[in-house]
């Protein structure tokens, strides 16, 4: 390792007050798919309702699926880093 500046400090050592960025992201990425997951739910839910007459039961069920799958991808993408 060189002491000339502008040198790498290689990946041993961390740099003071390093960035939180990845972790950020991925608390984002969780987030949105949340949000997706649940909005896609509501979605379909109001469709099979107006399609089917059948309101509110399209809609609840839309929800609790859009919530499994939710948990399901937020699950998979935890598991990435443990």
């Amino acid at each position: 390792m060189s002491d000339e500046p502008g040198g790498s400090l290689g990946p041993e050592k961390e740099t003071p007050g390093g960035s939180d960025l990845p972790g950020v992201a991925a608390f984002a990425v969780m987030g949105t798919t949340i949000a997706s997951c649940v909005a896609v739910g509501v979605l379909l839910g109001l469709w099979a309702d107006d399609e089917l007459h059948s309101a509110p039961a399209g809609l609840l069920i839309g929800i609790v699926l859009g919530t499994v799958a939710a948990v399901v991808s937020v699950v998979k993408q935890v598991r990435r880093f443990l």
